[in-house]
């Protein structure tokens, strides 16, 4: 584990207690490990505006009864298969399908990869959650 540096700095009042709010609401032992993980999460922000190598996942909700949905989802994934790392298939009911597809790459093919994932009719939602391949905010 890196040596720790101890910081001191100023803010408003008001703004303490926002953050005491915000640590406690999210259940953290201390401040510290609350404001690591906010720098962190910035740290992941900036690679995906970098557009540097990210991970992702993206969550379709469908029907599956849509015209050739399946096989256009599946063409698309194929197509980007240097991006797909895992897909995940669930039938919520009958009709509905949910995907969870993890996908590693540059961020601007992620995100198009979605944008393309989301538009064949019968896609019903589409999410797209970042995060980094680690190296950004890796503590060495």
């Amino acid at each position: 584990m890196p040596e720790l540096v101890r910081l001191s700095f100023s803010i408003e009042q008001p703004l303490v207690e926002k953050l005491e709010d915000m640590v406690q609401k999210h259940n953290y032992s201390n401040r510290s490990e609350f404001i690591r993980d906010m720098i962190r999460a910035k740290l992941v922000e900036q690679a995906w505006e970098n557009n540097e190598e990210a991970l992702g996942t993206i969550t379709l909700i469908y029907d599956h009864h849509a015209r050739l949905l399946n096989e256009k989802l599946t063409d698309v994934q194929h197509h980007h298969h240097t991006l797909v790392l895992a897909t995940t298939h669930v039938h919520l009911d009958q009709h509905l399908c949910a995907e969870m597809i993890m996908v590693k790459g540059k961020a601007s093919e992620i995100r198009s990869l979605a944008d393309l994932l989301q538009q064949p009719k019968g896609v019903l939602h589409s999410t797209l959650s970042m995060t980094s391949t680690g190296k950004q905010i890796i503590n060495r």
